[in-house]
């Protein structure tokens, strides 16, 4: 009988399979994309201006799973297979939505299918606030809720910021890294073996998808991505708000919420925003934090550091100051993006608003001698010279 690997090389090995698999598998996708002709059409909304191939989410999802299935440790009680059925359910309905478009009923519906695999068959749920608002155990009906709505809201959040080239990809990565390094600290291996796989695929995805992108991941790619930071941070919650873990964290639900600042905020914020003004959620629109970068003369890559930067920075402050208690931290948080967001929308605005203003032409000067002034006055159809914009006498 063969003894378990050690935990490292498990996660060593998901990396790197991950990554070279979607690293070979990528090339071969836009090769069939132009074939096929599966492009992304540019319009007024979308940041491109070419025809690119939507289908670089089949890449990492073939190296993710083939990376994870291999690496996870088989058991009898492993939820890992219900979130393989979640991964498949998402697969798909990103893959329908890219190739002939879907409603977004229908992947709502997919949405809460994914999500159900996971939390009632998988058993992954949020069943505590760790003191935030005061709030510690919650009642099931509730707890459920919560947990359905959290992953709803951080699947759509990644499926929302993949509009700039690299950006869902570099905090999808980002997410996964640090959540996957928790959990290898923590001896969750499952879990720290999906972290590293994802991170890994992602790698090699980003390196055609950063600016210039020669493809996009798509929503089979976003999707994919959302689902499975879903399922990290509510085990993230679980596991390292239990005091007996071997890596307790304080203000647990404040540092899951600034690991995931970037996409969270700004989805949460652009919903609230357009049901404000009586639209759809889902409806598109150019208020997101890379449309206001982008505003402001940055390129796309220049975008995708700064939000990527942020997102690190925020994670870093929270592990920091987790001693000042849940509510704290997510109220500093939440301030503090909503400030540095506010800020941005201002400074969105004023260039908007420069760029939109009439540029006035300048008076023409009269240059007329005291006599021609004084027959000006006398004779209405007197002769006038006028100085152009170039120095040079006209008739008029």
């Amino acid at each position: 009988m063969h003894s378990q690997p050690p935990l490292m090389e498990n996660v060593l090995i998901a990396t790197a399979l991950s990554f070279v698999v979607t690293y070979f598998a990528i090339p071969i996708l836009i090769r069939v994309a132009e074939l096929k002709h599966l492009y992304d059409e540019p319009d007024e909304r979308k940041a491109h201006k070419s025809r690119i191939p939507t289908l670089g989410g089949l890449g990492f999802f073939f190296g993710f799973l083939l990376a994870s299935s291999i690496c996870v440790p088989a058991s009898a009680d492993s939820p890992f297979q219900y979130m393989v059925a979640a991964f498949f359910i998402m697969f798909v309905v990103g893959l329908k939505d890219d190739l002939v478009g879907l409603s977004p009923l229908k992947k709502l519906i997919g949405q809460l299918m994914a999500s159900f695999a996971v939390i009632y068959l998988g058993n992954i749920q949020i069943n505590s606030m760790y003191g935030f608002l005061g709030i510690n155990e919650l009642p099931i009906h509730f707890s459920l809720l919560l947990t359905y709505f959290t992953f709803l809201v951080i699947i759509n959040a990644f499926n929302l910021i993949d509009g700039v080239d690299g950006q869902a990809g570099s905090i999808g990565m980002l997410v996964a890294a640090v959540l996957g390094a928790y959990f290898l600290q923590a001896g969750e291996l499952i879990y720290a073996v999906i972290g590293f796989a994802l991170a890994g695929g992602l790698a090699a995805f980003l390196i055609y998808n950063i600016t210039p992108a020669r493809i996009f991941m798509g929503d089979t790619g976003s999707l994919l991505i959302g689902i499975i930071n879903a399922i990290l941070i509510i085990k993230f919650i679980n596991v390292a708000g239990s005091p007996a873990a071997k890596m307790p964290v304080s203000a647990v639900p404040a540092v899951a919420f600034a690991i995931l600042v970037v996409p969270l905020f700004d989805t949460l914020r652009v919903f609230a925003i357009r049901m404000m003004h009586g639209r759809s959620p889902f409806s598109a629109d150019r208020n997101h934090v890379h449309h206001y970068l982008l505003e402001l003369k940055l390129n796309h890559r220049q975008t995708t550091l700064m939000t990527v930067t942020i997102n690190a920075l925020y994670i870093a402050a929270a592990f920091a100051l987790q001693s000042i208690g849940t509510t704290w931290l997510m109220l500093l948080v939440v301030g503090s993006a909503s400030l540095f967001t506010g800020l941005l929308y201002m400074l969105k605005k004023r260039a908007t608003e420069a760029k939109l203003a009439p540029v006035p032409s300048p008076a023409p000067v009269s240059v007329l001698s005291t006599t021609e002034q004084y027959q000006d006055a006398q004779l209405p159809k007197a002769k006038v010279l006028l100085v152009n914009t170039d120095g040079v006498l006209q008739d008029k």
